[in-house]
């Protein structure tokens, strides 16, 4: 670790601990810190969960709604489609770094929500485009509104868990993402069989229509459950709220409190920027993130085992299994993370060398289980390296993380 990231981790912790000297009774035992704790995982896990999943299936129904009809409704070429595709990470890239700035300084409870409803509502609109112009448009303006979402969500998780207790919470995070394919696929068969001409409206319209306002109902029922950040949440008791800033404080993680040093916008960029961890995770996390578009292909490779196309269930219980793991050895993160990666590395390669589809199958599972695993702790890696940093400043770093994954996820993909 350099200098300035000492400094910081230094300024940190003689915060916290001030902070928490002017209460007494900031000091707690472990039961009251195991019934926070359980009480944090049972509010704001299910809460985001189900918030990602629906994220996940509003930015990646379009390949529903294609197959259901759009393709040949809107007279869509391969190449137009294609295009529609990749607008999305334009916006979505460009905000995701003054999303996450302007959230460390409002409340997570209603910027989250209320992002969500205006995504909802674009994704309720997206069932009128008329033509392939109206769809790129709508497709960049979701982007650039969803991108708040999955770097806001990095920024509260590491404000409210010590390090130790990280890998686990961003694995459930990240769970929403592998079985969102299953269930957006599932779902969308149901809306388009049962849907299609009801009000005169094609199916793949009625699938916008549903799934947009299923994101809109969500949304408003998180806004009277998601927490804001320790030191201020309208959840948790005064005393709830001590234990919460304090813990934190015994592992040097920053919490937001009415106290904090503020950063403008610029200040926290460049602390940001001018820490070398924040490149090294940026493109540690490029690399995964790019390795981990090989789930695009994943149905055409196993679909001759079984005659049909879905790998999420036998990925989601091997990767879950190891980020459940990633806690126990902290100080071992980084060697774990490179190790599955260089086994995930092996897999691809005996992949292109087997042909007997079931031996296939199970190195693919192999192979897709490390690659997840290692997106989730590497989240919760980079998550914990940022804990000294002043709020905005780490809110900075993982919104430039996060974004690079997903400039990962064009060029991975094509």
């Amino acid at each position: 670790m350099d200098s300035s990231g000492m400094k910081d981790m230094a300024k940190a912790a003689s915060e916290q601990i001030e902070h928490a000297s002017m209460h007494d009774e900031s000091s707690f035992s472990p039961k009251e810190e195991r019934a926070l704790v359980q009480k944090i995982d049972l509010t704001l896990l299910p809460t985001i969960w189900i918030m990602y999943l629906l994220s996940y299936m509003d930015r990646t129904n379009i390949g529903n709604a294609k197959i259901s009809g759009m393709e040949s409704d809107l007279n869509l070429t391969s190449s137009q489609y294609s295009t529609a595709l990749l607008v999305f990470f334009v916006g979505y890239v460009v905000f995701e770094v003054p999303s996450n700035l302007v959230l460390s300084r409002s409340r997570p409870s209603i910027f989250l929500p209320a992002i969500m409803v205006t995504w909802g509502v674009l994704t309720c609109v997206m069932a009128a485009i008329k033509d392939f112009k109206h769809l790129v448009a709508l497709r960049v303006i979701i982007g650039c509104v969803e991108a708040g979402f999955a770097p806001g969500v990095l920024l509260v998780l590491s404000s409210w868990y010590k390090r130790t207790e990280q890998s686990k919470r961003f694995g459930v995070y990240i769970s929403a993402a592998i079985l969102s394919g299953a269930f957006g696929g599932i779902l969308a068969a149901v809306i388009v069989n049962n849907l299609e001409g009801v009000h005169g409206i094609r199916g793949w319209r009625w699938l916008f229509i549903v799934e947009g306002a299923a994101t809109i109902g969500v949304a408003l029922i998180s806004l009277f459950i998601l927490p804001d950040f320790p030191a201020t949440s309208k959840r948790l008791s005064a005393r709830e709220r001590e234990i919460a800033v304090a813990r934190l404080a015994t592992e040097i993680v920053t919490a937001i409190t009415e106290d904090s040093e503020r950063l403008t916008h610029w200040q926290a960029i460049f602390v940001s920027v001018k820490d070398w961890r924040t490149w090294a995770f940026t493109i540690g996390y490029m690399v995964i993130v790019g390795s981990s578009t090989l789930s695009y292909f994943y149905p055409t490779l196993v679909k001759g085992l079984f005659g049909h196309a879905s790998t999420e269930k036998s990925i989601f219980l091997p990767s879950q299994s190891m980020e459940w793991h990633f806690d126990k050895i902290p100080t071992w993160r980084g060697m774990v993370i490179a190790a599955w990666l260089s086994f995930s590395l092996a897999c691809s390669i005996a992949v292109c060398a087997v042909y007997n589809f079931t031996t296939r199958y199970f190195l693919l599972i192999l192979m897709a289980a490390g690659l997840w695993a290692t997106n989730g702790g590497t989240l919760a890696y980079a998550s914990s390296a940022f804990a000294g940093m002043n709020p905005e400043a780490r809110g900075a770093s993982l919104a430039l993380v996060n974004a690079s994954g997903n400039l990962a996820q064009i060029y991975g993909s094509r």
